[in-house]
């Protein structure tokens, strides 16, 4: 199956030249990153002027190609400098998870042999005792915002170094390092090339209308494979303004959005959750909100309509990996009449297979009606080229015709609609039928007393496999577990039905908005 939009034209060019040459005067002049929280604001010439100028400083200290530096920093507008003046410079990123701790930190500058750490003070300590661990000196560690003894953005700008000439092949060349969530094993190193990253912007170019007129607000990270290319170097291919939030905060949220007009908002589906739910939102003009985009996990069709309702714009979804830059299907807003529970068509230049998981046959798509489910196949140039130093974990999720295998399993419809029934590990074996948590997890979260739930399998006395949730309550709602499990029972097949519940203060997720549905089964 080949994606029902034209191909595009991907240029085999650097990311910095793609997103940034042939800025006219009126493009240079324009605000291209506001911070939410102050709201200063960095037109496109001087965030240029300043990707090139750090790009010099660190060519000035041997950092270019084969050179890996770390970078540990919330969503400020300096990370785009520094992201984009390590990839100038010709050197790989590999982004760090904010709430990392410092032994965490270690294990991924060692894995990806990064030999610099960038961050900001607050997240210092940690930093430090992780470039202790790694052997990174004092003179490796660059704090943005000024530390005695650490090399500091103003002064590194202030050196006038301007950007080194690079050359190197965009279809072979890493750009970046990210680490998949590690939600199914040990965090793995992505490897992504420049093409790689140009080609994912070019294809989301066609389905999301994005435009220099609209705002974009970035709380999603940015080291997180979603926020770095459909927030961050999307919203500068498009010559939009990207309003940054270091961490979600559900009032300061709402009065970015508000004060700042933001016009598209990206989030994950617990954002999505409190936007239906939470009483606060409705003290808050978030009129000027064309589209709120979910990613990173399942969105349910019910809640996306409770959004879309209370907030009165389009709410669509979109699907991808990490090892995919990410975007593999986009719900195009104006493509109203798409299933919102849907993850929508494939992006221009995609192929996609859907796998038997048993028989390992391909399940063709149907000229009426939806498929069968099968585990979801996909080919393009937006496929990483493999899991750094890992040739064995590679082979087994991407094999030598370009097919990554996904993990996921879907369904598409026969006009070439895809939507996830569940991540392939994480299906659960009921009496040999197979239950989807994420489908009962939309089914809890339509019960107005449920804050929020996440289902796994569990094992009953007789040591066979059921369906277990875990359930956030709403303030002040009674609620017992023989309530939700009736409530479910009344929506489902009866091998669908949750057979125990647990009442849990929150659900633990990853920054990215994944259930860490390990951190559950730990529990039990």
């Amino acid at each position: 199956m080949h994606s029902s939009y034209p191909d595009v034209e991907i240029p085999n060019v650097p990311i910095f030249d793609y997103l940034f040459d042939g800025l006219d005067e009126s493009q240079l002049d324009a605000v291209a990153i506001i911070d939410g929280m102050s709201g200063a604001e960095t037109t496109y010439r001087q965030l240029v002027g300043q990707i090139n100028l750090f790009a010099g400083a660190l060519a000035a200290r041997d950092i270019g190609i084969g050179t890996r530096v770390g970078v540990l920093c919330p969503n400020v507008p300096a990370f785009a400098t520094v992201f984009h003046g390590i990839l100038r410079a010709g050197g790989t990123a590999t982004t760090i998870n904010s709430l990392y701790t410092a032994e965490e930190i270690a294990n991924q500058l060692e894995d990806a042999d990064a030999q610099w750490l960038i961050t900001v003070s607050p997240l210092l300590p940690n930093a430090k005792a992780a470039a202790e661990l790694r052997g990174i000196p004092d003179d490796h560690l660059i704090v943005l915002d000024g530390a005695e003894g650490h090399p500091n953005l103003r002064d590194l700008l202030g050196e006038g170094h301007q950007a080194p000439e690079v050359s190197f092949d965009p279809a072979t060349h890493l750009a970046v390092l990210p680490y998949s969530s590690g939600t199914t094993g040990r965090p793995k190193g992505v490897m992504l090339t420049h093409r790689n990253l140009v080609a994912n912007v070019a294809q989301c170019g066609p389905l999301l209308d994005v435009g220099p007129d609209d705002r974009l607000l970035a709380v999603l990270p940015f080291f997180h494979i979603y926020g770095m290319t459909v927030l961050l170097n999307f919203a500068m291919r498009q010559r939009a303004g990207l309003v940054t939030m270091p961490k979600f905060d559900l009032v300061e949220f709402l009065r970015i959005i508000a004060e700042h007009r933001t016009t598209w908002v990206f989030v994950a589906p617990p954002i999505a959750v409190a936007l239906a739910k939470h009483p606060i939102v409705d003290q808050y003009d978030l009129s000027a909100v064309k589209v709120i985009f979910s990613g990173a996990a399942p969105l349910d069709g019910a809640l996306a309509a409770a959004v879309a309702s209370r907030i009165g714009c389009e709410v669509v979804q979109g699907y991808g990996l990490t090892e995919t830059s990410p975007a593999v299907n986009l719900i195009p807003a104006e493509r109203t009449e798409i299933d919102k529970s849907s993850i929508g068509p494939l992006v221009p230049n995609t192929d996609a297979r859907l796998v038997d998981s048993e028989t390992g046959a391909d399940i063709e798509a149907p000229t009426e009606g939806v498929s069968a489910p099968g585990e979801l196949w996909v080919r393009g140039p937006q496929v990483m080229t493999g899991y750094l130093n890992r040739p064995d974990e590679t082979a087994a999720t991407l094999d030598d015709e370009g097919w990554l295998r996904t993990g996921d399993v879907a369904t598409v419809t026969h006009d070439g609609i895809f939507h996830i029934v569940d991540r392939l590990k994480e299906l659960i074996k009921y009496k040999g039928y197979q239950v989807a948590p994420a489908v009962l997890e939309a089914v809890l979260l339509e019960n107005p007393s449920i804050a929020d739930a996440a289902v796994i399998g569990a094992f009953d006395d007789d040591g066979q496999e059921v369906p277990k949730a875990f359930v956030v309550r709403q303030q002040s709602a009674e609620l017992s577990a023989d309530d939700v499990m009736a409530f479910v029972a009344s929506k489902v097949a009866p091998h669908e039905k949750v057979r125990q519940v647990e009442f849990i203060d929150v659900i633990p997720k990853s920054s990215s908005g994944k259930i860490l549905r390990k951190d559950l089964r730990a529990r039990i």
